[in-house]
């Protein structure tokens, strides 16, 4: 049903009295919540290079639920009501990355309409790009005023918009969606005419549009539990990616080569180490998985030592804790689990590497357990 007056509603200050505490707090501070704390006074406290913020209508009542997310997302962007929303209930939830120089958004709802209008970005300071990626559902977004520029993202891709222009998002289905949140000069200084790339969508049909794509649902994947250091170095390598593929550069500038080369390591390091049980893993094997030059994937490893080095260092660092947990387990059965196709392989590879053998190591780090 098309929204109209009749037929939306606006939060009003005793709604918002309705709604639980921790959603009143979220919305008092929401003129902050984008804000990075300055540096501490205190030298032993430094600010967190990260900060990490959800916020979520699940808890509120069915009725309360999508005023709570229109108040919410209401700082930066036009949220209607329906009042078929308040009846049947909303979910929405957002996971927020508060970087020193980014924002990165991890937010699933229920289907839902926002919009950015000459209106409102006179009202507020708001004027960075964002990349909207589509994980889930489908989005079909306007830009505007005249010429409109119509993006629909049924087919995925990398949609770009310029907080210092209007435009009208639809989400007709549930949908999870990531935004990044980048400063204009950091946009501008890579992207020449940026203000042209509001509304455009770049779909995944390049190599490197491909390796960002990856590179994202595995963020959606493994980011809750990142270290902070890691979701750091993660997110600016993914915000290099996506400039670079809106660059329309014939070649990578060196930062977003090295970020290409940091994201595809990082995938390879991971295969790897979800693999390290098993016999075939091998040069050979993780080249028929990924899209690389032999060559190429053996200078990445080179600092390792070399490739089959990293992944025998892995599978050794494994048994090597196996050995020292309260196991049943023996050390032939250990080198098993771990790949090694011969017990006295992996003794040998052992006591080259921790200068003893496997049950001696298992004796002393049992003793100092007890201990």
């Amino acid at each position: 049903m098309p929204e109209t007056p009749e037929n939306t509603l606006a939060p009003t200050p005793n709604m918002a009295n309705a709604y639980t505490e921790a959603v009143r707090q979220a919305i008092a501070s929401r003129q902050k919540r984008y804000a990075y704390p300055p540096a501490a006074i205190d030298a032993t406290s430094p600010a967190p290079s990260v900060m990490r913020q959800q916020f979520t209508v699940m808890n509120e009542a069915a009725n309360l639920q999508m005023l709570a997310w229109s108040d919410y997302v209401g700082r930066i962007l036009d949220v209607p009501v329906s009042r078929a929303q308040v009846a049947s209930g909303f979910r929405g939830e957002i996971d927020t990355y508060v970087l020193k120089d980014m924002i990165y958004l991890d937010s699933r709802t229920d289907p839902v309409s926002q919009a950015r209008t000459p209106a409102r970005i006179s009202t507020d300071n708001m004027r960075d790009y964002v990349f909207h990626v589509v994980i889930e559902g489908i989005a079909e977004t306007v830009t505007g005023p005249f010429p409109h520029r119509k993006s629909a993202q049924f087919v995925p891709g990398i949609l770009a918009l310029d907080m210092n222009q209007s435009m009208r998002m639809e989400r007709p289905t549930r949908a999870r969606v990531l935004a990044f949140f980048l400063p204009r000069p950091m946009v501008e200084s890579v992207i020449p005419q940026a203000e042209s790339i509001h509304g455009r969508v770049i779909a995944y049909t390049s190599p490197l549009t491909h390796l960002i794509r990856e590179q994202l649902v595995a963020l959606c994947r493994e980011l809750p539990t990142m270290p902070e250091a890691d979701i750091e170095n993660t997110l600016h390598n993914c915000a290099q990616l996506i400039l670079a593929a809106y660059g329309r550069q014939a070649r990578l500038s060196d930062g977003a080569r090295a970020a290409a080369r940091a994201v595809m390591l990082g995938r390879i390091k991971h295969y790897i180490q979800s693999n390290l049980h098993r016999e075939e893993l091998s040069p050979d094997n993780i080249l028929s998985a990924f899209p690389l030059a032999r060559p190429t994937l053996y200078r990445m490893f080179e600092h390792e030592g070399g490739l089959s080095a990293y992944i025998r260092h892995c599978r050794l660092r494994e048994a090597a804790d196996e050995l020292v947990r309260s196991t049943p387990m023996t050390v032939a059965q250990i080198a098993y689990r771990w790949g090694f196709s011969y017990a006295s392989d992996f003794t040998r590879a052992f006591r080259r590497a921790y200068g003893m053998a496997p049950q001696e190591f298992r004796s002393l780090g049992l003793e100092w357990l007890r201990g």
